[in-house]
């Protein structure tokens, strides 16, 4: 099946050819066309099936013909976070821009008086978090009764970070005649009641299972005490052929100190977390994202839906809390059709864990019993010590001796593996500043540049 049989319009299939796309996923190929006919929607699928651009495509047709008023959004998408609702934004003016369709963006950590002034000249497109979407209504300054589409999107993110009590009230305050499309990666029970009480007659789409992993994606656990996860980090980047990698922590400072830590070891690395003001979180991921940095620090904030091509490793410094984001991890390699790699390091006190991810994900993890030419440098069993011969050389190699990163000029041996992560020197950065804020509320104020996506809208 191609675009052109899906029902969308000669601008916006040219737009789409131009992105380089040619043919829709699953999702796309079942969900626009039930879109352009006006039904709701449920649609389940995991991240990194293109969801986003199935409700984008078909709006962008919708919305073509009729006209915006004033602080009166004719569309409403809500995001968990302002990531997600920044990419969304992406998304519209990729695939829009042979349509004269206005937008604007609402989300924490943002100058208000330019969301304000975007609404007051009227907005074809909203794309909103709850909390600054609530704020802004309660000031007066944006009407809903002139939205015709909404949009909820990882509505099981919304249910974990609290968002559902501000989701009811802004449906209640929508008008009860609207087309609401729904998406998410699982169906819990509140989701479900969510469903039932705002969609009328909704069409259920599901591409695959329910939180089912990526098979493009190589998985295994290796068992660790928990004081020597740093030393097998560093082991790993230095030896597996780490291109760029993501490396997930539960705890914001956990990211912190790792991220400092791996910067005095010599890695080119950055991080992003609850706590950075929206500008240093904007700032971390474009300098991953253009190559300036290639290991980023992360907590769950960066899990779902951001888009970020090329990550060849990612790395659960911390098994997570919930087996969920487990699935929402590791999606962040293995991304449009290419591989991946994905490690995941346990504890002891991590059995339960790993039950409940192999429970959700139905296959056996596989466990490293040792690592890749290496045996003996880390512990092989939780609690374990490593032998007294640490230095023990890998086969066919010289031994090596750990020393603090310096500049090396000396000619790689002939067959030894890269090491792209290790930076020629130790970069005496410093960490970006943070702000005392939720982990992906509202809260907090940017005064910084817009992205540079946004400049047109905001009239930068």
């Amino acid at each position: 099946m191609k675009f052109a049989d899906i029902g969308l319009s000669e601008e916006l299939l040219k737009s789409v050819a131009e992105a380089g796309y040619d043919e829709p996923t699953p999702i796309q190929a079942q969900a626009i066309p039930s879109v352009l006919m006006m039904k709701d929607i449920i649609g389940i699928a995991q991240t990194g099936t293109g969801k986003t651009a199935s409700f984008v495509l078909p709006m962008i047709d919708i919305l073509a013909h009729g006209r915006s008023r004033a602080r009166m959004p004719r569309s409403l998408i809500l995001e968990p976070t302002r990531e997600l609702a920044a990419q969304v934004a992406e998304n519209f003016e990729k695939y829009g821009k042979n349509h004269n369709l206005s937008m604007a963006l609402l989300i924490g950590g943002v100058s208000m008086g330019d969301q304000i002034k975007a609404l007051e000249k009227g907005v074809d497109v909203l794309i909103a978090t709850p909390g600054r979407l609530m704020d802004l209504f309660e000031r007066g300054r944006i009407l809903m009764s002139g939205c015709e589409l909404l949009v909820i999107d990882e509505a099981d993110r919304m249910l974990d970070m609290g968002f559902i009590p501000d989701i009811e009230s802004i449906c209640s305050k929508l008008p009860a005649t609207r087309q609401t499309m729904l998406f998410s990666a699982t169906m819990p029970p509140p989701i479900k009641r969510l469903s039932d009480q705002f969609l009328n007659n909704p069409k259920y789409i599901e591409v695959s299972r329910p939180a089912t992993a990526n098979t493009s994606i190589d998985q295994s656990l290796i068992d660790v005490a928990p004081k020597a996860k740093r030393k097998l980090l560093v082991d790993i980047l230095d030896h597996e052929g780490v291109e760029t990698a993501i490396i997930f922590c539960n705890r914001k400072t956990e990211v912190r100190d790792l991220c400092q830590s791996l910067r005095k070891d010599g890695f080119d690395a950055g991080q992003i977390h609850g706590d950075m003001d929206q500008s240093s979180r904007l700032a971390e991921l474009e300098r991953f994202k253009s190559g300036e940095i290639n290991i980023l620090c992360a907590s769950d904030v960066a899990a779902r839906g951001l888009d970020i091509k090329g990550v060849s490793h990612v790395i659960n410094y911390d098994i997570p809390w919930h087996p969920d984001d487990y699935i929402h991890r590791i999606g962040r390699t293995g991304r449009a059709g290419a591989t991946g790699v994905a490690i995941t390091f346990v504890t002891r006190s991590d059995s339960e864990h790993v039950e409940s991810i192999e429970k959700l994900t139905g296959m056996k993890i596989p466990v490293r019993k040792e690592r890749k030419e290496r045996k003996g440098q880390a512990a092989d069993k939780p609690g374990g010590k490593s032998p007294a011969k640490a230095d023990t050389p890998r086969q066919g190699k010289p031994p090596q001796k750990k020393q603090a990163p310096q500049q090396d000029n000396s000619p790689r041996q002939e067959g030894a593996p890269k090491k792209p992560v290790r930076a020629a020197k130790v970069r005496k950065e410093k960490p970006p500043v943070v702000q005392d804020s939720d982990e992906d509320g509202d809260k907090g104020s940017w005064n910084g540049p817009m992205p540079s996506f946004l400049d047109a809208k905001f009239g930068r």
